[in-house]
């Protein structure tokens, strides 16, 4: 008969260990910051689902969807299998669009309602602002550097191009 194996050494069932992200990246800058922007986003979609500015839960809710999204698709590298979405432009357009929303309707929020759950969103869309700010800005340095990458080794290619050419332009 097996032994069985002690309760704090034991991993999780194998069916869970493939849902649950990776350590490393949960670890990772980018994932703490998609788990915040998830975490913010969902926050903020049930505060405002409970006050009376209700028309501004639909941001929120689609803004957690796509941070989810992401989330699981860096954590089980979908942007490495799906090359044709160009990723890190793609979640530097949802940061920067979310950062405006969130600043526009928290300032909408916390000046034309009076309720807590209002004023809460709005203080919750401040600070998800900041946080989609800061992925935005971090994107968009890492952008800048594969773009200069990129665009460098293609200016590499016509140079070998133009010398290996046998025109007569002369």
């Amino acid at each position: 008969m097996d032994e069985p194996e002690p309760a704090g050494d034991a991993a999780p069932p194998p069916g869970l260990r493939s849902v649950l992200p990776p350590r490393e990246f949960l670890c990772s800058r980018k994932g703490q910051l998609l788990l915040a922007e998830s975490v913010l986003s969902f926050i903020i979609f049930i505060c405002y689902t409970a006050s009376l500015a209700a028309s501004f839960m639909m941001a929120p809710l689609l803004e957690f969807l796509l941070a989810l999204f992401l989330f699981f698709a860096y954590a089980f590298k979908l942007n490495e299998k799906f090359k044709g979405l160009y990723w890190p432009l793609t979640d530097f357009l949802r940061c920067v669009t979310a950062a405006i929303i969130y600043f526009a309707i928290s300032i909408a929020a916390v000046s034309k309602y009076s309720d807590g759950a209002s004023k809460a969103g709005g203080v919750f869309g401040f600070v998800a602002t900041i946080v989609y700010a800061i992925d935005f800005y971090i994107t968009f340095n890492d952008l800048v550097a594969f773009l200069k990458q990129g665009s460098s080794d293609s200016s590499d290619e016509r140079k070998s191009e133009d010398e290996n050419s046998d025109s007569d332009s002369d």
